[in-house]
């Protein structure tokens, strides 16, 4: 990369090859070849083809805004000046070149500042100050402030890079917000900010920062830029560097009166500067002072100088504070003898000279005449060494400082140049000569000096600390190691002298280095007991840094044999080892042959390596006739000793074992076979016998179950109108629901509505108001789905009472999303809720339709749902996941259950305290059945015989079973309950040993109260973790115990109970989805003839060519919006409870009401879902039956409007006073008053009549104005 140019349009790149534009997040958009050799094509961008032009080397880019054009000049192959001038949003238009003559060169200096490794630099004017960001080549971005007058205030690192990329030249400050610049490296662009206001918390730390750029905003209470504070009301620095930013001085008048002089350093806004003044606390508080931006002046008497006086000073800028703790003295009276006098009377506000300390002047001064006065000491401290002397940027532990003199040392000082912050660090082990300090860690590298720090505060001696990147650990050399440990590895990186110690696994336990250089560090690898990878630390200073990669262990090596070949009177070794991954080198190897106790060294010559040996060949020189027996092999600190083998033994071995190894393991292979094969023939056929069973079960199921069901289910629990409605309103919002629900008092009258509310009702019952707001929200992003759909159900209930304007609305607001989705994808037209007219839609629908739907849909419904409940209970039913036998669902489906049958009991109900039963109650049950299960049963079935539900509910209800003339207490879980593992079994009828005519007694647990009371294992919150019913637990220990409960069950074998669960019930649906499409006497329900035609019209309107498109918007804005979600949530419209049961079966009947409206055929094979099998069949002519209802719908008279809005006003009075509008009015203010400004714009925007906006105010006021007088 050479150059960089940014402009309002995008960035602009050229490197050695290509000239690049992109926008400014950086996306690609033209390029340039500026020479040939790359090609044309864009690496990344195979559409992107860089136009060629001619051959040079860029050396100047510049945008020209205002012209729209972009000027590139550099260097041509000719070695001439070459400029031309490209259009700036499309660089591919060349609009004029010329070559340009040589020039001497030029050029003028101004040192503000050194830094040995400036790559670039750019200059910004911010206010009076000249702000410099200087990058370097080592990585680092620094920003350099400057007065008018030149003085420099501390440098400080806006961005360092952890790997000494070097910033390449040609920086540029972002056109677009002057709060960010481009940063150009070798292989990346950075956009960094130019100054971090929000990280400073106070005014004091704001103005210490000492950033042009920065200002504390009063209005915000933040520190921030100037630009982002409104009001003129912000402080900032003035236009000269300031250590404090409030400084004091004292005058003698006269010898009775002082004048005090608190000068305040800053720079303020108007606001700022007329509000403020300056006050003492106590005791001086009643002293008054003269303030004027940026002074104060007070006059106090002289005797109110105490010796060591000190006072509490209140600077207030309006609404921010600042407070100085001033040191106040009587000049004269300040002791010469004591130490730090010098330091004491700046302090005070006096002067220092000649050794003496004296009443201020007007003229200023500082604390350089204290550090002058101090540096005239005999035989100060003398700095020679720094050990280590290199450090990274994290700084370094337990460095040694060796000089003379040292020991009053009581400090070590790093300066950092022109006057910044210099950190100290304490010492010990301090000796005179040598002594210990940590080095802190700095926010920018290269060089800074080092002075030791004398109790008087001064500093003395001068050495140099270097600064550089922390270290960085490429690689791993080799990557394995022998589980044994001590393998020689290598650390490769850059900056590794830097390390001060080296940790694995985890940074505590350390390791010690053999040999430590700039890029590499040696060390012996630790011991592990398995195989494992592990991580390698690098500790410096207090920060521990990980190599990326990791040494991988494996199993140590093994060496196997040896042979040594005689060559004279030397001897060559050949040493056999087993292949592994450890990639031993020959280096690492030491041999020596041993002979009569003495080692003979083998020099190693090479490695050979096979597919399963590796080999070592090493020589032992001059030796003579010497043969060798034992070689000895050290790697790491291990040592191996091999034998020669002797051959005549090991082959008489290899003849005696094989034979008897081949028969033992023939014989034994014999007869396990056997039995596997005995063992896999016994259970293939239980298998067969089982699954047959289960199938010719299921077959007689099917053909012999009566449909027996809905015996009397009494009378229907209808909810009221205004309960229906709220959860239709808020399904997820409790808390609106309870607030826009009212009951009616006896009087029936209308509970008349505050100023506010009506203010509010008169301003939302204009349409154009309305809409303007409704628009103005959604198009905020923080108004998401959930806002949406609160905001429709609040205006629905606001302006429930007037159904004819909110229909009014809802069209309008219908058309505009019918336009926003025609040209896009028309078919998803309504298909979700994710606007607010989508909500309106169906609040609408379902106050319309709820007429209809008790007359005519509500007993089907209901009928249907008690039908399945019923069906769900003929069979076992897992108490713990609910799953049963009976479903529509095959997710819901009890295939694991075990054998069980039926039971008759006879039920007898205690009457009173004193003994007495009622007449016995025929109670159907099964053995499977849990406890609690059998109470259900008993309240189900004496409340369908008697219409009436039982006195106690079901927690107060115990059972008995009579066993033998006395009755025995039923429970869930007790002493004799079956445990597997941690997991109890629920007690069932068969675990009691119930028999069939059994005799049960109900009793109530208030007036009789049981033995061991036991409470409802359901409330605990672990119950599906700690008990099992019939689906058994995944345990070892039940296998061993009772094999026969583990036999293997086929899922596909009980599918058949979904399709007896769908013939029972097959006429409750069929009854219920003809109530719904069914029209009887020729007439629709007026809001579906009125929605339908609506829609008809309006896909005339758009010229809709397509018929499916106006299908679906009937499906999406009847079916699925609101009869499926009645369908699937009966428990709005009835007093019941819907369990997750329940819920799978009606989603399965509610897909198949979808697909009956669905206008595509769907193939189904044998991967088809159960839930879309279970209705392939009766689809198609449910299919015929919707398309015949929405053509008669359509064939149907149009409604009038005068019609269609007598039935409206007539739906509103039905249910007139049944919520409360107030309510739903506050609630609705509460957005208005969140998105005020963003409607206000909005109705501006839409050119409404002034006085809307005029009205919306006076609403906002009349609010207000009721939450200020109010207790809260």
């Amino acid at each position: 990369m050479r150059h960089l140019a940014v402009a309002p349009d995008g960035v602009y790149i050229a490197t050695e090859e290509k000239l690049y534009q992109l926008s400014h997040n950086l996306t690609l958009l033209h390029c340039l070849t500026l020479r040939s050799s790359s090609g044309g094509e864009v690496q990344g961008h195979p559409s992107l083809h860089c136009a060629s032009k001619e051959e040079f080397t860029i050396n100047v880019l510049l945008p020209f805004v205002n012209n729209e054009t972009l000027i590139s000049c550099g260097v041509a192959d000719n070695s001439q000046g070459y400029c031309e001038v490209l259009e700036l949003k499309n660089i591919s238009k060349l609009l004029h070149s010329e070559q340009i003559q040589n020039d001497q060169k030029r050029g003028a200096m101004v040192v503000l500042y050194k830094q040995n490794s400036m790559t670039s630099v750019l200059a910004v004017r911010q206010k009076n100050w000249m702000v410099f960001f200087v990058g370097t080549a080592d990585g680092q971005l620094i920003k350099l402030v400057v007065s008018q007058n030149h003085d420099v205030l501390c440098p400080k690192v806006l961005y360092k890079a952890s790997d000494d990329q070097k910033v390449f030249p040609r920086m540029q400050l972002d056109p677009v917000d002057q709060k960010h610049i481009y940063v150009p490296f070798e292989k990346k662009i950075l956009r960094l900010p130019v100054s971090q206001c929000r990280k400073y918390q106070t005014l004091q730390e704001c103005w210490s920062a000492q950033d042009p750029f920065c200002v504390w905003c009063g209005s915000k209470n933040s520190c921030t830029f100037e630009v982002d504070c409104d009001n003129s009301n912000w402080l900032s620095i003035s236009g000269k560097p300031q250590k404090k930013m409030a400084t004091h001085k004292v005058v003698m008048e006269t010898p009775e009166k002082i004048k005090l002089v608190v000068q305040i350093h800053a720079a303020g806004g108007e606001n700022m500067k007329s509000s403020f003044a300056c006050h003492f606390s106590q005791p001086l508080d009643k002293i008054k002072s003269l303030s004027k931006f940026p002074q104060c002046i007070f006059y106090l008497p002289n005797f109110s100088l105490a010796e060591a006086s000190s006072a509490t000073l209140n600077i207030t800028f309006g609404e921010v504070w600042l407070t100085e703790r001033l040191h106040l003295k009587n000049c004269s009276r300040i002791n010469e003898n004591r130490s730090h006098t010098c330091q004491h009377c700046t302090r005070a506000g006096c002067v220092w000279t000649n050794n003496r300390c004296s009443w201020a002047s007007d003229g200023d001064q500082t604390d350089s005449v204290c550090q002058k006065n101090s540096s005239n000491l005999v035989s100060g401290p003398v700095i020679s060494s720094i050990t280590p002397s290199n450090v990274s940027f994290n700084g370094r532990n337990r460095a040694v400082l060796s000089g003379q003199n040292l020991h009053d040392v009581i400090g070590v000082r790093i300066q950092t140049g022109m006057d910044c912050n210099q950190p100290e660090s304490p010492v010990w082990n301090n000796n005179g000569v040598n002594l210990t300090f940590d080095i802190p860690s700095s926010e920018k590298k290269g060089q800074v000096n080092v002075c030791v720090l004398l109790p008087d505060g001064s500093c003395h001696g001068n050495a140099a600390i270097t600064y550089k990147s922390e270290p960085v650990c490429r690689d791993i050399s080799p990557r394995i190691s022998w589980m044994s440990g001590k393998r020689k590895v290598s650390l490769n990186g850059s900056n590794m002298e830097l390390v001060e110690q080296l940790a694995y696994m985890d940074p505590s336990q350390v390791l010690h280095p053999i040999n430590i250089s700039s890029k590499t560090i040696f060390f012996h690898t630790p011991a592990s007991m398995k195989n494992q990878r592990i991580t390698i630390y690098l500790k410096v200073a207090n920060k521990t840094l990980e190599c990326p990669k990791k040494i991988i262990y494996h199993p140590d090596p093994k060496f196997v044999s040896f042979k040594d070949v005689r060559k004279g009177n030397d001897v060559q070794v050949i040493i056999q080892k087993k292949v592994d991954k450890l990639d031993i080198k020959k280096e690492e190897l030491s041999v020596w042959g041993i002979h009569e106790e003495k080692d003979y060294h083998c020099i190693m010559v090479e490695k050979e390596s096979s597919n399963k040996t590796d080999s070592f060949i090493c020589e032992i020189e001059n030796i003579g006739s010497i043969n060798f027996k034992l070689l000895k092999i050290k790697y790491g600190d291990n040592i191996v000793v091999l034998k020669q083998p002797t051959a005549q033994l090991w082959m008489l071995l290899v003849l005696l074992l094989v034979p008897i190894i081949t028969g033992v393991v023939l014989i034994v292979y014999r007869r396990k076979q056997k039995k596997l094969t005995a063992r896999m023939n016994s259970f293939m056929e239980n298998l067969e016998l089982d699954i047959r069973n289960d199938i010719r079960q299921g077959f007689v199921d099917l053909q012999t179950e009566k449909a027996d069901l809905i015996e009397n289910v009494g009378a229907i629990p209808f909810l009221d109108y205004k309960h229906f409605a709220a959860k239709i309103f808020f399904p997820e919002s409790e808390a609106l629901m309870s607030l826009c629900i009212k009951d009616i008092g006896p009087d029936g009258v209308k509970v008349q509505l505050d100023n506010c509310c009506q203010l509010l009702l008169k301003l939302i019952e204009d349409k154009l108001f309305l809409t303007t707001m409704v628009r103005a929200m959604e198009e905020q992003k923080s108004f998401g789905i959930k806002d949406r759909c609160s905001l429709a159900s609040l205006l629905t209930v606001a302006l429930h009472s007037n159904l004819t304007y909110l229909t009014e609305v809802m069209e309008v607001l219908l058309k505009d999303l019918m336009q926003q989705k025609s040209n896009t994808q028309p078919k998803l037209l309504l298909r979700r809720t994710e606007s607010t007219v989508e909500k309106l839609l169906t609040n609408w629908m379902s106050i319309c339709l709820y007429g209809f739907l008790r007359e005519s849909v509500g007993q089907h419904l209901f009928f249907l749902v008690s039908a399945l409940m019923q069906q769900i209970a003929k069979g076992p039913v897992d108490c713990v996941t609910g799953k049963a036998l009976y479903t529509l669902s095959e997710d819901w489906l009890l295939w694991e259950a075990q054998n069980f049958s039926s039971l008759k009991l006879k039920v007898l109900f205690a009457v009173g305290s004193d003994g007495e039963v009622s007449e016995p109650l025929d109670v159907n049950a099964l053995t499977c059945d849990t406890v609690e299960q059998l109470k259900e049963k008993i309240l189900t079935t004496f409340k369908a015989k008697f219409g009436f539900p039982y006195n106690c509910p079901l927690q107060d209800v115990c059972v008995e079973y009579e066993k033998e003339g006395s009755f025995i207490p039923l429970q869930e879980v007790d002493g004799s309950s079956e445990v597997i593992g941690e997991v109890t079994m629920l007690n069932t009828l068969k675990h009691y040993k119930v028999n069939d005519g059994a005799t049960v007694k109900v009793l109530s647990n208030k007036t009789h109260p049981p033995v061991s009371p036991q409470g409802s294992l359901r409330d605990d919150e672990n119950f599906s973790g700690k008990y099992f019913h019939l689906i058994d637990p995944d345990v070892d220990e039940d296998q061993k115990k009772n094999p026969e409960r583990k036999k293997l069950k086929v899922k596909e074998v009980h599918l058949t109970k979904l399709l007896a669960t769908k013939v029972a019930v097959h006429s409750f649906v069929a009854n219920l989805f003809r109530s719904i499409w069914g029209v009887s006497h020729s007439r629709a329900p007026p809001a579906i003839k009125y929605y339908f035609d609506f829609l008809d019209a309006q896909a005339d309107n758009m010229k809709m060519a397509d018929p499916d498109v106006l299908h679906i918007w009937k499906t999406n804005s009847l079916p699925l919006r609101f009869w499926v979600n009645i369908l699937k949530n009966p428990q709005f419209v009835f007093d019941l409870e819907k369990t997750p049961h329940l819920d799978g079966c009606l989603s399965v009947i509610a897909q198949a009401f979808m697909d009956s409206f669905s206008l595509s055929e769907t193939q189904l094979g044998k991967g088809a879902p159960t839930n879309k099998l279970l209705y392939a069949r009766d689809i198609p002519t449910f299919k015929q039956e919707v398309k015949a209802y929405y053509k008669l719908i359509r064939d149907l008279p149009p409604m009038q409007d005068a019609e269609f809005k007598n039935f409206l006003r007539e739906e509103s009075k039905k249910h007139e006073n049944e919520f409360c509008e107030a309510a739903a009015l506050r609630e609705l203010y509460k957005y208005i008053q969140q998105y005020f400004k963003e409607i206000k714009d909005k109705l501006e925007q839409s050119g409404a009549p002034a006085e809307l906006t005029e009205q919306l105010h006076h609403v906002k006021e009349s609010f207000d104005g009721l939450k200020s007088c109010s207790w809260n």
